[in-house]
């Protein structure tokens, strides 16, 4: 089965079978996949709150790599496709148990780099947490 098709068919469920053990610890709902980009819904929990009662900057940084990391699975290539930097602005904040939506997006798809964009909003994509961007290598393994 290809990538986008194994990640189609949890839309609107977990995504039980990430091969990112990190990722099934994060438990996304899939909400919508195309190839090179996805959106994913998460609900904050309390271990990932900072000691304000604040969705914890580094949980940000965690979804935000991680779903990244899902949309270079989106992509089919036959390759690796790693992380090189990603630079993050935060805007607002989340609660325990707020529903978050993170939206991805290819901006750019070269032979050897990839550029990438997160979004990260409330649930009614009414308030920006935190938008970024982050270059990817691929490796061959």
């Amino acid at each position: 089965m290809d990538r986008i098709a194994q990640l189609k068919k949890f839309i609107g469920k977990e995504f039980t079978e990430s091969p990112s053990p990190f990722m099934k610890w994060l438990n996304p709902i899939v909400v919508s996949v195309e190839e090179g980009q996805l959106e994913f819904q998460y609900t904050v929990r309390p271990e990932w709150l900072n000691p304000m009662g604040n969705l914890h900057g580094g949980v940000t940084a965690a979804i935000f790599d991680d779903v990244i990391g899902a949309t270079m699975f989106s992509l089919n290539e036959k390759t690796f496709i790693v992380t090189v930097n990603n630079s993050i602005d935060y805007f607002s904040t989340a609660k325990e148990n707020d529903n978050i939506v993170a939206e991805t997006k290819i901006i750019k798809r070269g032979k050897q780099f990839v550029n990438a964009q997160c979004e990260i909003w409330n649930a009614d994509k009414t308030r920006l947490i935190a938008r970024g961007t982050s270059n990817l290598f691929k490796i061959n393994n």
